[in-house]
């Protein structure tokens, strides 16, 4: 006989009529509650069998929700921005307050569980999501607290970027973040950081002064330059590897809202061209200038194009100036360029969301830009008609430049930009085709690329992602194997600790 009947039959025979409906309930639930399972997935990838009493146990000590597959809510928690991936953990924390998000990592680590982070769910990888583990998703998390003396804002760990530029630009104040509202504080901030003033102000983890985290055994630290400092060191570009910030301490500059800004597009048989402007420009550009450049071939019906987006901070009576090499291109096809809020710019790129389709990406970074390198993305670039597909340069240098290697985490100081090639396809159409001609147009363009960004990790080698590090790893190897020897924190550009 099933188990679970047996125990049922077993409460009917041995309860008489003279008991409450509600006490039958009760009774039958007692019993039962103890040899329900719910089957999920350890950080190795081992099945275990989770007792039901004790999932009752962690919900009953949340004031935030627990979710399982099938309750409202969870579909829309486990889903990630990149639409391609699609994971089931086996249950989701919903946390309200830093008490709910330790009882989920005790939770999650004495039943060695998978376990994935969910802030704006951003990584291309989909490492914010997982099959059978626990997902603590930290979109109840969210909140913003602004200084304006001090020139402080206080950040809790799930806040999207948006709200942090809404609060902090009201009082004339700014801080290095990204270049999409929705995306989550935390994942940005903790892999680097780039944006629209990072050239200006340095990327977001170089404005960050102190976190508030909880580490692998369930523990409360705060980690700034004083207390500590190893800790400080290995989440500004050590990613997630070693716990979950609930509050980032981020220092705000004085800046103008109005920003010059916008797109300047180009027919794409001006591509070479576009190009090379660009790669003069990586090099003069000031540092009030952000300034990426693209090639676009969207789907069949749209014209593809070559096109540069800016962002311009500084004073406006240099802006012509500035621009200058842009001009000397003649008339683009289309251009937006104006005076705008920068809130506003900020959350210009937000209905880029891919949600309805799948991608797949490549990303690197360059420290030069030679002339053989315009060549090979020439010549190798080509569209689809069902597809969309882009390369894209986003500009770095600049504030960030001038930070030493190693003095975060974070090592690629030297970049002029990150290089990235996209393809994206209607869900239920993807073909091999599309991401082998991907990674084979990357073939011929990775050679000009020296590590990569972080927050882009796919499924890399440990030695892979080691030299990505560069001279940082053996430092951050250290910081991994005191906070979190167990390698909880796995769902990352991940460190796998040696103890």
């Amino acid at each position: 006989m099933n188990r679970r009947n047996f125990l049922r039959a077993s409460v009917a025979a041995g309860i008489t009529s003279s008991v409450t409906s509600t006490e039958l309930l009760a009774a039958y639930e007692a019993v039962t509650a103890v040899n329900s399972e719910i089957e999920a997935v350890t950080g190795d990838g081992k099945s275990v069998a989770l007792e039901r009493t004790a999932v009752d146990e962690l919900k009953a000590s949340l004031r935030g929700d627990l979710l399982l597959p099938g309750n409202p809510g969870y579909d829309a928690a486990r889903r990630v921005l990149n639409a391609g991936i699609d994971k089931y953990p086996a249950l989701v924390v919903q946390p309200d307050g830093v008490t709910d998000i330790r009882h989920a990592v005790d939770f999650a680590r004495d039943n060695k569980l998978l376990l994935a982070v969910k802030c704006g769910g951003h990584s291309w990888a989909g490492k914010s999501t997982c099959d059978g583990g626990m997902q603590i998703d930290l979109s109840t998390l969210r909140h913003v607290r602004v200084d304006p003396e001090a020139r402080r804002a206080d950040v809790a760990g799930g806040s999207l970027l948006g709200e942090m530029d809404r609060e902090s630009m009201a009082l004339g104040l700014v801080t290095t973040a990204g270049t999409v509202s929705h995306t989550g504080v935390g994942g940005l901030t903790l892999g680097g950081g780039f944006g629209r003033v990072a050239r200006r102000f340095g990327l977001a983890l170089d404005n960050v002064r102190s976190v508030d985290i909880v580490t692998a055994d369930g523990n409360l630290l705060h980690a700034d330059a004083e207390q500590h400092p190893d800790l400080y060191w290995g989440v500004r570009g050590g990613g997630g590897n070693f716990g979950i910030v609930t509050n980032f301490e981020f220092e705000l500059h004085p800046m103008k809202r109005e920003v010059l800004a916008g797109e300047v597009m180009f027919p794409i048989d001006r591509a070479r061209d576009v190009m090379t402007v660009y790669s003069e420009m990586l090099e003069t550009a000031p540092d009030e200038l952000y300034l990426d450049a693209m090639i676009m071939s969207p789907p069949e019906g749209v014209p593809g194009m070559a096109a540069f987006s800016l962002c311009y901070s500084g004073d406006p009576g240099k802006a012509d100036a500035v621009l200058a090499p842009i001009r000397k291109l003649g008339k683009p096809m289309q251009e937006t360029v104006a005076v705008r809020d920068y809130v506003e710019v900020q959350k210009s790129f937000d209905n880029s969301d891919p949600r309805s389709v799948g991608e797949y990406m490549k990303s690197g970074f360059i420290n030069a830009y030679p002339p053989e390198l315009i060549d090979r993305i020439i010549d190798g670039f080509q569209g689809d008609p069902g597809r969309s597909t882009m390369l894209y340069f986003q500009q770095s240098g600049g504030a960030i430049g001038r930070v030493p290697a190693d003095a975060t985490a974070f090592a690629h100081r030297k970049s002029l930009a990150s290089m990235f090639i996209f393809i994206s396809w209607p869900l239920g159409t993807q073909s091999d085709d599309d991401i082998g001609y991907m990674r084979k147009y990357w073939s011929t363009l990775e050679p000009f690329t020296d590590g990569w960004y972080t927050n882009e990790v796919s499924n890399e080698s440990q030695r892979v992602l080691s030299s990505n590090y560069q001279g940082n790893f053996d430092r951050l190897l250290k910081v991994k194997n005191r906070y979190d020897p167990g390698n909880l924190f796995r769902l990352n550009a991940n460190i796998q600790p040696a103890v």
